[in-house]
C-alpha cells in the first residue's frame, strides 16, 4: 500500500495549498469538482498510486488549504501552478465535473508545465436551453453573505444540478449535510469557472497537449453530448464512455483510461 503524506505550497497571493503525495512515477494532478474537496479524488488516487505519484490536492476554500478574497479563477489556476511545481515543474493533470473546466484553462496556457490533460464530464450544455440560469452566480454570493449556506447547497443541488426535491430533503439529515454547508461559499467559485456553461470551444481549439474526455455511457445526455463535442473542438483530442457509468464514477472503471492516457 503506498504511504501518503500531507504537505503545503504556497500560491502566489500566498494561500496556503494542502496536497497529498502518494505513490511513484510520473507526477499526475487531480483537480476536484464542485461541492467537494479532495476526498473526493481519495479513491482514484489510490488506484493510480501504483504507477504514477499522484498530487491530490484542496481547492482553494476548502478541506486543509486556506483561501484569500477576493476570489479569481486566476488564483485557482496559479494554485494549480504551485502544486505543479512541487511536482518538479511538469505533471499530467485530471479534473473531475467543474475542476476538468478548470483545468481546461489551466493546460491551455503556453508553457504551463502540464503535459496532459484528463476531464471527467465537464459540465457544459451544448443547447442553451439547457444551461443553469444566468444569475447563478449572483445568487449564491447573495445567500452565502446572508449567511444562508444551507439554502446554497439546496440551490446548487435542485437547481443547478437538477437532482429531486425527495433527494434534496433526504441530503439535509445526512452527515454529509453539514461539510456541505462548510464549503458552500466555493459554490460561487465553479460559478464562476463554468460562466454560462457554454463549450469553451475557442479554449479547446488553442489546446497544444493531449487531451482526452471521459464521460459516463449511463450519465446526463447533454454531459456526454458536451463531451463529445468538447473533444472534437480539441487538436487530437480523444473521447472515451465508460458503459454504465454516472457523474459519480467507479474508480476503478475510471482509472484504468487514465492509467493508460497518461502513460503515453
Amino acid at each position: 500500500m503506498s504511504s501518503t503524506t500531507l504537505e503545503h505550497v504556497t500560491s502566489t497571493d500566498g494561500t496556503a495549498i494542502a496536497f497529498e503525495r502518494l505513490g511513484d512515477g510520473p507526477p499526475v494532478v487531480l483537480v476536484c469538482g464542485g461541492s467537494v474537496d479532495r476526498m473526493s479524488n481519495a479513491g482514484l488516487a489510490a488506484a493510480l498510486a501504483a504507477d504514477f505519484t499522484v498530487f491530490n490536492y484542496d481547492r482553494r476554500g476548502r478541506g486543509d488549504s486556506g483561501d484569500t478574497l477576493p476570489y479569481a479563477i486566476e488564483r485557482e489556476i496559479q494554485d494549480i501552478d504551485a502544486v505543479v511545481a512541487a511536482a518538479d515543474g511538469s505533471a499530467g493533470i485530471y479534473g473531475s465535473s467543474s475542476g476538468a473546466a478548470l483545468a481546461l484553462k489551466a493546460a491551455a496556457r503556453p508553457g504551463a508545465g502540464i503535459r496532459r490533460l484528463a476531464m471527467w464530464e465537464p459540465p457544459f450544455f451544448v443547447d442553451e436551453n439547457g444551461r443553469p440560469p444566468t444569475d447563478h452566480v449572483e445568487q449564491y454570493d447573495r445567500m452565502i453573505a446572508e449567511g444562508r449556506r444551507a439554502d446554497a447547497v439546496e440551490y446548487f443541488m435542485s437547481t443547478i444540478v437538477g437532482l429531486p426535491a425527495e433527494f434534496v430533503a433526504f441530503a439535509k439529515t445526512q452527515p454529509f449535510w453539514a461539510q456541505q454547508e462548510a464549503i458552500a461559499h466555493t459554490l460561487a467559485y465553479d460559478g464562476r469557472i463554468m460562466g454560462d456553461y457554454s463549450l469553451p470551444l475557442d479554449l479547446a481549439a488553442a489546446l497544444t497537449v493531449p487531451a482526452i474526455v471521459v464521460v459516463g455511457g449511463a450519465s446526463f445526455g447533454p454531459i456526454i453530448e458536451a463531451g463529445k463535442v468538447l473533444a472534437e473542438a480539441i487538436p487530437g483530442g480523444q473521447v472515451r464512455v465508460l458503459d454504465g457509468q454516472e457523474h459519480n464514477v467507479d474508480p476503478a472503471a475510471l482509472a484504468p483510461v487514465l492509467r493508460e492516457f497518461f502513460a503515453g
